[in-house]
């Protein structure tokens, strides 16, 4: 069932991503690929892996990896920075559109 440009919400059919429910519109989530260096990658398990964010923002996808990978993470996350689509950045609100990367602190001058 159509009302106007958008699709209808049923309690049958679960609201689609993008789609205006109530009055409301959904956001599709961003899909980034975070890459771990050093210290990061020994939290994270891996190299890399793709990370879909509703809120693309450092903030938020801090918030996911404490959560994913508890205290390892959050350490390296404390003292380190992110490479947010090739720009260092601490800035919790910053938007992340591509790539993240998760640098450890690095020693040296």
């Amino acid at each position: 069932m159509r009302c106007g440009s958008f699709a209808a919400y049923s309690h049958d059919q679960p609201p689609v991503y993008g789609e205006r429910v109530s009055g409301t519109q959904t956001q599709t989530p961003t899909e980034v690929t975070v890459r771990y260096f050093a210290a990061a990658a020994d939290a994270a398990g891996r190299d890399e892996e793709t990370i879909a964010l509703e809120e693309p923002t450092v903030a938020a996808l801090r918030a996911m990896l404490a959560q994913r990978y508890g205290e390892p993470m959050e350490r390296v996350m404390r003292s380190g920075s992110f490479l947010v689509d090739a720009v260092v950045s601490r800035d919790p609100s910053r938007t992340i559109r591509k790539t993240v990367d998760v640098l450890p602190p690095f020693a040296g001058g």
